[in-house]
């Protein structure tokens, strides 16, 4: 039997702290598509855990990722998800200049200064690989190469003969839960029959099973019918769902914001556009929106204080299990 983490790590500060370092500091975190940058100067950014990277297409061609802070005294380099740039970045505070490669191009105005290399002050890079077109950085120098963190749902995606196609549509929701709260949610289908009534009819008597491979939970309904949940829901550690739909398919990123707080940020992949998304977008709507409302129950419990510790059923709760033990890890 597997108790639950305590209830005090969901929405506690010194939590975050930790995770913010050894979870997503350590990981491969999704940035977006390179489609979303595809001519120089164009750029697309975010802010996970608290890290606000960038990833921009430089004169070469090449894709490459960066933290959206100035050398000089932090400023910011570009404000918002996706843009373009000119040529290069510019810090907003005092204007310092840099090449889309990273490279000091001028400290605006900053003078004559002892000692002042501006070979030494160029942007903070991260690395940056790509799989099956998402972009992915990591501020670890030596986290293993992307290829083995997707390696599982790569074979299962070959396998299948499964593509992804291209950006379709951009969404986001914030929620008022830890984003553990979430995560756990996600990974099992036992909440299904109470919380989604709709999913649970089209889903009839289908096996719904789970496992765990590596950095992959992979979460299938077998002998479900043709609705417009039919499909495969990856789910890559620490924070990325990768839902393969009939009509498309749609990355789920769980972006932690703060202690207790949790931004949902949908990028929608299908060749025909927006309006080729159909069922799909609205049964994901209607599932957030039910999935929205019992994590918040949820974290409002947990914070209650009355809740501290449960247990995990070893027949619906498997990857939970992994996922929490994983926290644990961080956790004094």
């Amino acid at each position: 039997m597997q108790a639950t983490l305590p209830a005090h790590l969901y929405g506690c500060p010194d939590a975050w702290a930790r995770e913010r370092t050894a979870v997503f500091g350590r990981a491969w975190l999704f940035l977006g598509h390179e489609a979303e940058a595809p001519a120089p100067g164009d750029w697309i950014a975010t802010d996970i855990a608290g890290h606000r990277l960038l990833a921009v297409r430089g004169k070469d061609g090449v894709l490459r990722a960066f933290h959206n802070v100035c050398r000089h005294r932090a400023g910011p380099l570009v404000d918002g998800a996706r843009g373009h740039c000119d040529g290069e970045l510019v810090c907003a505070y005092h204007g310092w200049r840099y090449a889309l490669d990273g490279r000091l191009r001028a400290a605006t105005g900053f003078g004559a200064a002892d000692g002042f290399d501006p070979r030494a002050f160029g942007l903070l890079g991260l690395r940056l690989e790509i799989w099956r077109g998402l972009a992915f950085a990591t501020m670890d120098a030596d986290a293993p190469p992307l290829a083995d963190h997707v390696a599982p749902l790569e074979a299962l995606l070959s396998g299948r003969g499964l593509d992804f196609a291209a950006p379709a549509l951009r969404r986001s929701h914030d929620l008022a839960c830890d984003w553990k709260t979430y995560a756990e949610n996600y990974l099992e289908g036992y909440h299904i029959g109470s919380v989604h009534p709709v999913l649970a009819d089209e889903l009839g008597a289908a096996e719904y099973r789970v496992r765990v491979e590596g950095d992959l939970v992979l979460q299938e309904a077998v002998g479900v019918n043709d609705g417009p949940q039919a499909g495969v829901w990856g789910w890559l550690w620490p924070n990325l769902g990768v839902n393969v739909y009939r009509d498309g398919a749609m990355i789920e990123r769980m972006t932690p914001v703060g202690p207790g707080r949790t931004r949902l940020d949908y990028l929608c992949l299908n060749d025909g556009g927006e309006n080729a998304l159909g069922e799909a977008l609205t049964a994901s709507d209607r599932l957030t929106a039910e999935d929205a409302a019992i994590c918040e129950a949820v974290q409002r419990n947990l914070s209650a204080g009355a809740y501290d510790r449960g247990v995990l059923s070893p027949n619906h709760e498997i990857a939970v299990a992994w996922f929490q033990s994983r926290i644990a890890e961080v956790h004094p």
